[in-house]
């Protein structure tokens, strides 16, 4: 497969970030990536199961959903070009907490852990950078799920949902940013109710904290909305 169309999509992961066309050609030569297909709601990865590869998705979108003791799945994630999954799972010998499924149709090259963390002969400047960029990735994963631990601990509705804008502010560097779940996979990410996460939201909006306009969210008062939680 000629990889060379899809390398500023590889650029945007935090893997394979500040690499230049002749680093990733070395690299997908090296590693010998596989790519699939899928279509939608198919599944990419089950929970229950290991994982030693580490995909990135070059088209499409897929949603990473944790079932939970009474079948109700919980949407941790939900990526589209750039993303990247089971880049934490791949390097142990632990079993997936998450559904990993197309969201649409996609197509995702799979990066083997065995050829990034053992190459065969002496590593490049390239496979260098790799191997700095997953671990800066892996603990990037650390401190996101201590943020969703935090906003679980938050006793109110209305403090969950301040605390997770602020966090989408901080990673998108805007003040005004659009979100890919849906409002249902936002509610089961909040752990409330569809039907409440809509009431607080029409009332943080009567109370001139935020604009909304479907999956549009528009901060107007960023210090209030700290002092709600």
């Amino acid at each position: 497969m000629e990889y060379t169309p899809y390398f500023d999509t590889l650029r945007k992961t935090r893997l394979l970030r500040g690499m230049t066309d002749a680093e990733l050609t070395l690299l997908t030569e090296s590693l010998a990536p596989r790519v699939r297909r899928y279509d939608k709601g198919e599944l990419l990865l089950m929970a229950g199961y290991e994982t030693k590869d580490v995909g990135i998705i070059l088209e499409g979108e897929i949603t990473a959903t944790k079932p939970m003791p009474d079948g109700t799945p919980i949407t941790m994630a939900r990526m589209g070009p750039g993303g990247v999954f089971a880049d934490v799972l791949a390097g142990g010998r632990s079993k997936s907490p998450v559904n990993v499924t197309a969201a649409v149709p996609c197509l995702v090259l799979y990066l083997p852990y065995d050829g990034m963390l053992r190459p065969s002969g002496e590593l490049s400047a390239a496979h260098w950078k790799l191997l700095q960029n997953w671990l800066e990735t892996i603990s990037g994963k650390y401190f996101s799920l201590d943020c969703r631990l935090e906003l679980l601990c938050c006793k109110s509705l209305r403090g969950r949902i301040c605390l997770w804008l602020l966090e989408q502010r901080d990673q998108t560097g805007s003040d005004t940013f659009t979100i890919t779940m849906t409002r249902a996979e936002l509610a089961a990410y909040l752990n409330c109710d569809r039907s409440a996460l809509s009431r607080e939201l029409s009332r943080m909006q009567e109370d001139g904290l935020i604009e909304l306009f479907r999956s549009t969210f528009k901060l107007l008062d960023p210090e209030r909305l700290a002092n709600e939680m």
